[in-house]
C-alpha cells in the first residue's frame, strides 16, 4: 500500500456523533456541513477541565490533529417568543 492510501484521518464529534475526515483543519462553517447541523445554529467546542467552551465562527478554523474535538451545535436564540 503507498503512503497516498494510509492517509491519516482526524476524528471529531458533534453532538456525541463521530466524524472523520483527511483534512487537519475545519472551519466551524464546514464542520457543521459535515454534521448535517444548520447553518444558523452556533457551533462551541468543549474545552477540557475547567475551562468555559469556545464559540467557534463559521469562519473560524480549528486544528484537528491535537486531540479529539468534541462541538456541539446550539439553535438560535428566541428572545420574546
Amino acid at each position: 500500500m503507498t503512503e497516498e492510501h494510509k492517509q491519516k484521518l482526524n476524528h471529531f464529534f458533534v453532538d456525541a456523533k463521530k466524524y472523520e475526515t483527511a483534512q487537519t483543519a475545519l472551519t466551524g462553517a464546514e464542520i457543521k456541513a459535515i454534521a448535517g447541523v444548520a447553518a444558523n445554529y452556533q457551533l462551541f467546542l468543549e474545552e477540557e477541565g475547567d475551562k468555559p467552551d469556545k464559540a467557534i465562527g463559521d469562519g473560524e478554523a480549528v486544528d484537528l490533529t491535537e486531540r479529539v474535538k468534541h462541538f456541539f451545535a446550539v439553535p438560535p436564540a428566541t428572545f420574546g417568543a
